[in-house]
Protein backbone atom coordinates (compact mmCIF):
# COMPACT_ATOMS: atom_id res chain seq x y z
CA UNK A 1 0.00 0.00 0.00
CA UNK A 2 1.18 3.58 -0.46
CA UNK A 3 0.86 6.28 2.75
CA UNK A 4 2.20 9.62 1.17
CA UNK A 5 4.51 8.65 -1.31
CA UNK A 6 6.09 5.56 1.00
CA UNK A 7 5.71 1.87 -0.69
CA UNK A 8 4.52 -0.42 2.84
CA UNK A 9 4.08 -4.21 2.08
CA UNK A 10 4.01 -6.87 4.86
CA UNK A 11 4.60 -10.27 3.69
CA UNK A 12 2.91 -12.72 6.27
CA UNK A 13 2.57 -16.97 6.40
CA UNK A 14 -0.50 -18.45 5.52
CA UNK A 15 -0.97 -19.64 9.27
CA UNK A 16 -1.16 -16.55 10.81
CA UNK A 17 -4.93 -15.11 12.12
CA UNK A 18 -6.46 -12.79 10.13
CA UNK A 19 -10.06 -11.30 11.58
CA UNK A 20 -12.35 -13.37 13.52
CA UNK A 21 -12.34 -17.26 13.70
CA UNK A 22 -13.99 -18.71 10.85
CA UNK A 23 -17.79 -19.43 11.38
CA UNK A 24 -18.51 -23.46 10.34
CA UNK A 25 -22.54 -23.88 8.75
CA UNK A 26 -23.72 -27.07 10.42
CA UNK A 27 -25.57 -27.75 6.72
CA UNK A 28 -22.56 -27.22 4.70
CA UNK A 29 -21.46 -31.22 3.96
CA UNK A 30 -17.14 -30.43 4.08
CA UNK A 31 -15.38 -28.12 5.38
CA UNK A 32 -11.84 -26.76 4.60
CA UNK A 33 -9.46 -27.71 7.61
CA UNK A 34 -8.42 -24.95 9.71
CA UNK A 35 -4.86 -23.63 8.87
CA UNK A 36 -4.35 -20.90 11.00
CA UNK A 37 -2.78 -20.87 13.93
CA UNK A 38 -1.90 -17.25 14.84
CA UNK A 39 1.79 -17.10 13.93
CA UNK A 40 3.45 -13.73 14.02
CA UNK A 41 6.42 -14.57 11.64
CA UNK A 42 6.31 -11.77 9.37
CA UNK A 43 8.52 -9.60 7.08
CA UNK A 44 7.68 -5.29 6.45
CA UNK A 45 9.64 -3.62 3.97
CA UNK A 46 9.12 -0.06 2.67
CA UNK A 47 9.89 1.87 -0.59
CA UNK A 48 10.03 4.64 -2.63
CA UNK A 49 9.71 5.38 -5.95
CA UNK A 50 13.66 4.82 -6.73
CA UNK A 51 13.08 0.95 -6.10
CA UNK A 52 14.69 0.97 -3.33
CA UNK A 53 13.87 -1.10 -0.82
CA UNK A 54 14.82 -1.61 3.12
CA UNK A 55 13.57 -4.30 5.48
CA UNK A 56 12.18 -2.40 8.81
CA UNK A 57 10.59 -5.20 10.40
CA UNK A 58 11.24 -9.14 10.71
CA UNK A 59 9.95 -11.67 12.98
CA UNK A 60 11.88 -15.18 12.05
CA UNK A 61 9.92 -17.20 14.89
CA UNK A 62 7.31 -19.55 14.36
CA UNK A 63 5.29 -20.88 17.02
CA UNK A 64 5.72 -24.41 15.73
CA UNK A 65 3.48 -24.81 13.21
CA UNK A 66 4.68 -27.01 10.01
CA UNK A 67 6.51 -25.76 7.35
CA UNK A 68 5.60 -26.26 3.58
CA UNK A 69 8.89 -28.09 2.16
CA UNK A 70 10.54 -26.72 -0.95
CA UNK A 71 9.22 -29.72 -3.02
CA UNK A 72 5.38 -28.61 -2.41
CA UNK A 73 5.77 -24.70 -2.54
CA UNK A 74 4.36 -25.03 -5.91
CA UNK A 75 0.95 -25.32 -3.91
CA UNK A 76 0.66 -22.59 -2.50
CA UNK A 77 -1.69 -20.43 -4.00
CA UNK A 78 0.58 -17.06 -3.82
CA UNK A 79 3.07 -19.25 -5.84
CA UNK A 80 1.03 -20.39 -8.75
CA UNK A 81 -0.11 -18.50 -11.76
CA UNK A 82 -0.44 -19.37 -15.93
CA UNK A 83 1.59 -17.10 -17.26
CA UNK A 84 0.59 -15.31 -20.71
CA UNK A 85 2.61 -18.14 -23.16
CA UNK A 86 1.01 -20.99 -20.66
CA UNK A 87 -2.46 -19.94 -21.32
CA UNK A 88 -1.51 -19.79 -25.29
CA UNK A 89 -0.78 -23.37 -25.23
CA UNK A 90 -3.80 -24.45 -23.02
CA UNK A 91 -5.56 -22.60 -25.84
CA UNK A 92 -3.77 -24.08 -28.30
CA UNK A 93 -4.23 -27.70 -26.45
CA UNK A 94 -8.19 -27.61 -25.69
CA UNK A 95 -8.93 -26.07 -29.54
CA UNK A 96 -6.97 -29.22 -30.33
CA UNK A 97 -10.03 -31.67 -28.79
CA UNK A 98 -7.48 -32.98 -26.10
CA UNK A 99 -9.17 -32.93 -22.78
CA UNK A 100 -8.41 -30.93 -19.66
CA UNK A 101 -6.65 -33.84 -17.63
CA UNK A 102 -4.51 -35.06 -20.69
CA UNK A 103 -3.59 -31.16 -21.63
CA UNK A 104 -2.30 -30.52 -17.90
CA UNK A 105 -0.55 -33.99 -18.18
CA UNK A 106 1.20 -32.81 -21.72
CA UNK A 107 2.14 -29.49 -20.34
CA UNK A 108 4.05 -31.05 -17.20
CA UNK A 109 6.00 -33.53 -19.18
CA UNK A 110 6.93 -30.80 -21.35
CA UNK A 111 8.01 -28.73 -18.01
CA UNK A 112 9.65 -31.86 -16.28
CA UNK A 113 7.15 -32.85 -13.82
CA UNK A 114 3.89 -30.83 -12.42
CA UNK A 115 5.93 -29.24 -9.51
CA UNK A 116 7.81 -27.04 -12.49
CA UNK A 117 4.52 -26.04 -14.49
CA UNK A 118 4.18 -22.57 -11.91
CA UNK A 119 0.22 -23.87 -11.13
CA UNK A 120 -2.15 -26.88 -10.30
CA UNK A 121 -4.35 -28.89 -12.18
CA UNK A 122 -7.30 -27.16 -10.53
CA UNK A 123 -5.98 -23.41 -12.25
CA UNK A 124 -5.54 -24.82 -15.58
CA UNK A 125 -9.50 -26.28 -15.32
CA UNK A 126 -10.39 -23.08 -13.99
CA UNK A 127 -8.56 -21.03 -16.88
CA UNK A 128 -10.30 -23.16 -19.60
CA UNK A 129 -13.75 -22.69 -17.69
CA UNK A 130 -13.76 -18.47 -17.10
CA UNK A 131 -12.21 -18.47 -20.77
CA UNK A 132 -15.44 -20.54 -22.29
CA UNK A 133 -17.76 -18.69 -20.23
CA UNK A 134 -16.35 -15.36 -21.78
CA UNK A 135 -16.74 -17.14 -25.43
CA UNK A 136 -20.33 -18.55 -24.43
CA UNK A 137 -21.30 -15.04 -24.00
CA UNK A 138 -20.57 -14.05 -27.56
CA UNK A 139 -20.98 -17.84 -29.51
CA UNK A 140 -24.19 -19.66 -30.39
CA UNK A 141 -24.77 -21.83 -27.18
CA UNK A 142 -24.24 -18.28 -25.01
CA UNK A 143 -27.21 -17.12 -27.58
CA UNK A 144 -29.72 -20.15 -26.87
CA UNK A 145 -29.16 -19.75 -22.92
CA UNK A 146 -29.65 -16.42 -23.40
CA UNK A 147 -32.99 -16.65 -25.15
CA UNK A 148 -33.88 -19.59 -22.40
CA UNK A 149 -33.17 -17.44 -19.70
CA UNK A 150 -35.21 -14.60 -21.05
CA UNK A 151 -38.26 -16.98 -21.32
CA UNK A 152 -38.00 -18.11 -18.02
CA UNK A 153 -37.93 -14.39 -16.76
CA UNK A 154 -40.83 -13.80 -18.75
CA UNK A 155 -43.01 -16.66 -17.47
CA UNK A 156 -41.78 -18.68 -14.67
CA UNK A 157 -43.31 -21.97 -15.82
CA UNK A 158 -40.99 -22.12 -18.85
CA UNK A 159 -38.60 -25.26 -17.72
CA UNK A 160 -35.36 -25.70 -19.39
CA UNK A 161 -31.88 -28.39 -18.20
CA UNK A 162 -28.70 -28.27 -19.25
CA UNK A 163 -26.32 -31.33 -18.32
CA UNK A 164 -23.03 -30.42 -18.75
CA UNK A 165 -19.99 -33.44 -19.27
CA UNK A 166 -16.77 -33.97 -17.02
CA UNK A 167 -15.36 -31.27 -18.64
CA UNK A 168 -18.01 -28.84 -17.89
CA UNK A 169 -18.49 -28.47 -21.28
CA UNK A 170 -22.80 -27.98 -22.04
CA UNK A 171 -23.44 -31.57 -23.50
CA UNK A 172 -27.53 -31.64 -23.69
CA UNK A 173 -30.00 -28.82 -23.35
CA UNK A 174 -33.71 -29.55 -22.95
CA UNK A 175 -36.54 -26.71 -22.76
CA UNK A 176 -40.67 -27.02 -22.33
CA UNK A 177 -42.46 -24.06 -21.98
CA UNK A 178 -46.05 -23.27 -20.55
CA UNK A 179 -48.44 -24.11 -23.89
CA UNK A 180 -46.55 -27.80 -23.96
CA UNK A 181 -47.15 -28.63 -20.50
CA UNK A 182 -50.75 -27.66 -21.08
CA UNK A 183 -50.78 -30.14 -24.52
CA UNK A 184 -48.86 -32.88 -22.84
CA UNK A 185 -51.61 -32.92 -19.96
CA UNK A 186 -54.28 -33.41 -22.36
CA UNK A 187 -52.62 -35.23 -24.64
CA UNK A 188 -49.77 -36.24 -23.61
CA UNK A 189 -50.73 -40.35 -23.45
CA UNK A 190 -49.42 -41.16 -26.61
CA UNK A 191 -46.08 -39.54 -27.84
CA UNK A 192 -43.38 -39.81 -30.74
CA UNK A 193 -39.95 -38.99 -30.11
CA UNK A 194 -37.22 -38.72 -33.16
CA UNK A 195 -34.19 -36.63 -34.09
CA UNK A 196 -35.19 -36.67 -37.98
CA UNK A 197 -34.72 -33.14 -37.65
CA UNK A 198 -30.55 -33.95 -37.13
CA UNK A 199 -27.90 -32.48 -37.56
CA UNK A 200 -27.13 -29.07 -37.13
CA UNK A 201 -23.79 -28.29 -38.27
CA UNK A 202 -21.96 -29.38 -35.25
CA UNK A 203 -23.39 -32.76 -35.74
CA UNK A 204 -25.89 -32.57 -32.75
CA UNK A 205 -28.81 -34.14 -33.05
CA UNK A 206 -31.90 -32.10 -32.31
CA UNK A 207 -34.71 -33.93 -30.40
CA UNK A 208 -38.48 -33.73 -29.99
CA UNK A 209 -41.41 -35.11 -28.25
CA UNK A 210 -44.23 -34.93 -30.48
CA UNK A 211 -47.88 -35.62 -30.45
CA UNK A 212 -51.14 -35.45 -32.12
CA UNK A 213 -54.40 -33.40 -30.26
CA UNK A 214 -57.86 -33.88 -30.78
CA UNK A 215 -58.16 -32.05 -34.29
CA UNK A 216 -55.16 -34.40 -35.47
CA UNK A 217 -52.35 -31.68 -35.41
CA UNK A 218 -49.26 -32.10 -34.45
CA UNK A 219 -48.37 -30.81 -31.40
CA UNK A 220 -44.20 -30.41 -29.69
CA UNK A 221 -44.38 -31.05 -26.00
CA UNK A 222 -40.63 -30.29 -25.89
CA UNK A 223 -37.45 -29.54 -27.99
CA UNK A 224 -33.65 -30.63 -27.15
CA UNK A 225 -30.19 -30.08 -28.48
CA UNK A 226 -28.47 -33.01 -27.49
CA UNK A 227 -24.61 -33.82 -27.95
CA UNK A 228 -25.29 -37.80 -29.09
CA UNK A 229 -27.79 -41.02 -29.37
CA UNK A 230 -26.05 -42.72 -26.45
CA UNK A 231 -28.07 -44.55 -24.21
CA UNK A 232 -26.36 -42.34 -20.95
CA UNK A 233 -28.32 -39.54 -23.34
CA UNK A 234 -31.60 -40.53 -23.47
CA UNK A 235 -31.22 -41.72 -19.62
CA UNK A 236 -31.10 -38.00 -18.37
CA UNK A 237 -33.31 -36.74 -21.15
CA UNK A 238 -36.24 -38.85 -20.63
CA UNK A 239 -35.63 -38.46 -16.69
CA UNK A 240 -35.89 -34.64 -17.31
CA UNK A 241 -38.73 -34.90 -19.96
CA UNK A 242 -40.78 -36.61 -16.91
CA UNK A 243 -39.59 -33.69 -14.23
CA UNK A 244 -40.83 -31.21 -16.76
CA UNK A 245 -43.86 -32.67 -16.65
CA UNK A 246 -44.43 -33.27 -12.84
CA UNK A 247 -44.17 -36.88 -13.45
CA UNK A 248 -46.24 -37.94 -15.59
CA UNK A 249 -45.40 -40.42 -18.07
CA UNK A 250 -46.66 -41.57 -21.36
CA UNK A 251 -48.72 -44.43 -21.95
CA UNK A 252 -47.03 -45.03 -25.27
CA UNK A 253 -43.80 -43.80 -26.89
CA UNK A 254 -43.23 -44.49 -30.96
CA UNK A 255 -39.44 -44.07 -32.02
CA UNK A 256 -37.09 -43.83 -34.63
CA UNK A 257 -34.40 -44.75 -32.32
CA UNK A 258 -32.49 -47.94 -32.54
CA UNK A 259 -32.09 -50.40 -29.41
CA UNK A 260 -30.84 -47.41 -27.41
CA UNK A 261 -33.46 -45.37 -27.78
CA UNK A 262 -36.19 -48.03 -27.53
CA UNK A 263 -35.59 -49.70 -24.34
CA UNK A 264 -35.15 -46.44 -22.06
CA UNK A 265 -38.86 -45.47 -24.29
CA UNK A 266 -40.05 -48.96 -22.99
CA UNK A 267 -38.78 -48.01 -19.17
CA UNK A 268 -40.27 -44.60 -19.40
CA UNK A 269 -43.24 -45.78 -20.51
Amino acid sequence: MLVGGLLIEYFVVLAKVVGQKIKRDASVKSHRPETRTGCCAMMRINGRYTRKYKVVNFIADHNGHDLVSPSKTHFLRSHRRITDVQAQQADDISSSGIAPKAGYYLMSKQMGGHENVGFIFEDYKNYLRSKRTIEMKIGDIGGVLKYLQQKQLANPNFFYAIQVDEDDLIANIIWVDAQMMVDYSHFGDVVSFNTTYRKNKEGRPFALFVGVNHHKQTIVFDASLLYDETTSTFVWLFDTFARAMSGKQPKTILTDQDANGKSFGNNMA
